[in-house]
């Protein structure tokens, strides 16, 4: 498995921005698609975006269609998403997490076998 860090999470106004980064060490992040997911105190975890191994695919979910963003740049082994126009309600935990076997892009978190330890977005009011 890699090891996931990520950064960039805080204290943001309704409709400011924030840049999450999702860092990757013990190996390679460029074989591997990489997804964005968050859980909101006392839900479910949540699929937000995710992102192919060649940063050439995308896919989101539709909560944050049009207002996130998730790149890749594998010469650094980080994923990014950026999140514009935020709301209250994308307030959550954020986690990002590698699928090394999918062939195709997934929003089911049992298809990722590496998980970061998460960072907190809080959108207020």
């Amino acid at each position: 498995q890699v090891q996931l860090v990520e950064s960039g999470g805080g204290l943001v106004q309704a409709g400011g921005s924030l840049r999450l980064s999702c860092a990757a060490s013990g190996r390679t992040l460029s074989h591997n698609n990489v997804g964005w997911f968050r859980q909101a105190l006392g839900k479910e975890r949540e699929f937000v975006a995710t992102i192919s191994w060649d940063g050439g695919s995308t896919y989101y979910a539709d909560s944050v269609k049009g207002r996130f963003t998730i790149s890749r740049d594998n010469a650094k082994n980080t994923v990014y998403l950026q999140m514009n126009s935020l709301k209250p309600e994308d307030t959550a935990v954020y986690y990002c997490a590698a699928d090394p076997t999918t062939p195709g892009l997934s929003s089911w978190p049992g298809d990722y076998d590496s998980w970061g330890q998460g960072t907190q977005v809080t959108g207020s009011s």
